[in-house]
């Protein structure tokens, strides 16, 4: 009961840490509001490294589809003191290669003779942004709740660049044009003729472009503007606020405050209203900015602004909400259903071991005289798979809810026999040949005892499976317990058909299946029981033919020194 207590503690604290580092993570974006791209990547790169336990943090991004990619490191003292700077950005840019889009899964780099875990994370939906490399020596990286971090913190860093590279778009056009009026302004003063030519110019713009004075009165709104807002010039003129009688009632407020703090601080403005579109009398989203153009004392002359359709990027950010809410909903759905096909496959097991000694029991009892006796046993073993049917139900509730599993020490040696007899028949039917090899004595381990015998079961019928079809040598089976430091480990060999690599890349997926009345969901269940059992399951293929299923557990001494 302590031991349950003090997981549980531990559980809910790393969950608050998560939890703690999820809102770190979401909150970056309020420190990225008009940033530039590099001042994104080190903020990003400065956060991850404090909230989590890495070695190194590497970071590459694309300014836009021409330019030169920047990139980023930051490293922990321990790792650095080994491995220079220099050294591990030249390591992982031979890694990433040219195309950050070729490098989307976790693994095992050596690095100067050490072996590193490296979790790569896509910025952006291809990875057209760049990438993000985490690297730690520590066992066991990425944990989920660390690739949950640093995934969500990618997304906000590819969110915060892709606003931050659209703003510095803007901002460069709105600059070509602030220069350009510049150039103008000082002709126009020469000549009224240079003047018109700048008017034309303005008028000609693909967007809505105007010009303030320092006031914050209009001077000059293009055609652009005008046609879409219905508004007349003199209109426009006739009050610095008479621009937003065509931007929504909702938004007045804020784009009145952000236009004139713009102005009177003489710093320029930036906002996003919904304005009206008066040919159909739709709101569309647009971004409203300003900046200043001053003379050579730094006084101001006029704002120069434009107006930029944003409704379609607005639309797809809902880039997007919508989509995550739905995956969201199918992701409960899934896991409904995988724990309903779960139950049927565990529960038909012990259930068909019930029929087949009931059956049993009554042919003894028709028999003449009755057989008594083995009538008293099959009955009791009836009664046992119907516990066993009982207690899986209960250990996969348990399992799929993330309660604390019932764990106890007991022998893993003795677990593993009460299965062999369970399916010595069906075994001996099959034509496969069983040799146990069981380390002996043996420490004993500490798990959920009928779990664990469930993926022993599971593992005996998959080999049995895998042999069914083999005529030209013996259905050998190996069924082995050996030490292993601090864990126990269990193996089924088998000489069966052996392992595809597309098979030995998702043989643990949920419903993935080479069976033709296979549900998928065997090896997928047993990889969360040994999970939750504080070890590993994992496969192999033979250096002969068939393949190896082995999983190991922690000691009962080894857990209690942990």
């Amino acid at each position: 009961m302590h031991q349950q207590l003090t997981d549980h503690t531990t559980e809910v604290k790393r969950l608050q840490r998560c939890m703690n580092d999820l809102v770190s993570v979401l909150a970056l974006p309020a420190v990225w509001i008009v940033s530039e791209p590099n001042r994104i990547l080190e903020t990003l790169l400065d956060a991850l490294m404090t909230i989590l336990d890495l070695d190194f943090l590497y970071a590459r991004v694309r300014l836009d589809s021409h330019g030169t990619p920047i990139d980023g490191l930051r490293t922990a003292p321990p790792f650095v003191t080994n491995h220079s700077s220099e050294e591990v950005r030249k390591a992982l840019n031979q890694w990433s290669g040219e195309v950050p889009q070729s490098w989307s899964k976790p693994a095992f780099r050596r690095l100067a003779g050490h072996e590193v875990s490296v979790l790569p994370i896509r910025l952006g939906i291809e990875g057209e942004l760049g990438l993000i490399a985490a690297g730690s020596q520590r066992a066991g990286f990425p944990e989920q709740s660390e690739n949950l971090v640093i995934s969500v913190a990618a997304n906000q860093a590819a969110i915060g660049l892709q606003h931050a590279l659209r703003l510095n778009e803007q901002k460069r056009v709105a600059s070509e044009l602030d220069r350009r009026v510049a150039e103008r302004t000082r002709e126009l003063a020469e000549t009224n003729k240079e003047l018109q030519l700048q008017v034309g110019l303005l008028q000609h713009l693909p967007v809505s472009a105007w010009t303030l004075k320092p006031d914050g009165t209009t001077d000059f709104v293009n055609q652009v503007w005008l046609e879409y807002s219905g508004q007349t010039l003199d209109f426009v003129r006739s009050h610095p606020e008479a621009w937003m009688t065509a931007v929504h009632p909702d938004d007045r407020e804020a784009a009145s405050r952000a236009f004139w703090d713009g102005v009177r601080s003489g710093q320029g403005f930036a906002v996003e209203t919904r304005s009206l579109r008066a040919h159909d009398g739709s709101y569309r989203w647009h971004l409203q900015q300003a900046e200043v153009l001053r003379d050579a004392e730094g006084n101001v002359i006029k704002f120069v602004g434009t107006t930029t359709d944003i409704d379609d990027w607005k639309r797809a950010q809902e880039e997007l909400r919508n989509s995550q809410a739905e995956l969201a909903r199918m992701m409960r759905v899934l896991t409904i259903g995988q724990l309903t096909a779960s139950i049927a496959h565990e529960v038909s097991q012990p259930l068909s071991g019930v029929i087949m000694n009931a059956s049993t029991c009554l042919r003894m009892l028709k028999s003449d005289p009755p057989n008594i006796d083995g009538a008293r046993e099959t009955a009791q073993r009836a009664i046992r798979d119907g516990s066993r049917a009982s207690d899986v139900i209960t250990r996969l509730r348990t399992l799929f809810s993330k309660k604390q599993v019932d764990v106890e020490p007991h022998d893993l040696n003795e677990a593993a026999r009460e299965v062999i007899a369970l399916l010595s028949g069906e075994l001996q039917r099959n034509g496969i040949i069983l040799k146990q090899e069981f380390g002996d004595p043996l420490p004993a381990v500490r798990g959920d005892r009928v779990q664990l015998q469930q993926v022993i079961l599971n593992l005996i019928r998959n080999a049995s499976d895998a042999m069914c079809g083999v005529e030209d040598r013996p259905r050998q089976m190996v069924l082995r317990t050996e030490l292993e430091g601090e864990h126990v480990r269990l193996s089924v060999q088998d000489s069966g058909v052996g392992l595809t690599p597309e098979t030995t890349e998702r043989m643990f997926e949920s419903f993935y299946t080479t069976k033709s009345d296979g549900m998928g969901v065997g090896l997928s269940v047993s990889r969360s029981i040994i999970e939750a059992n504080h070890g590993r399951l994992w496969a192999m293929a033979n250096d002969g033919p068939g393949a190896t299923f082995a999983f190991s557990i922690p000691c009962e001494y080894g857990s209690r020194s942990q």
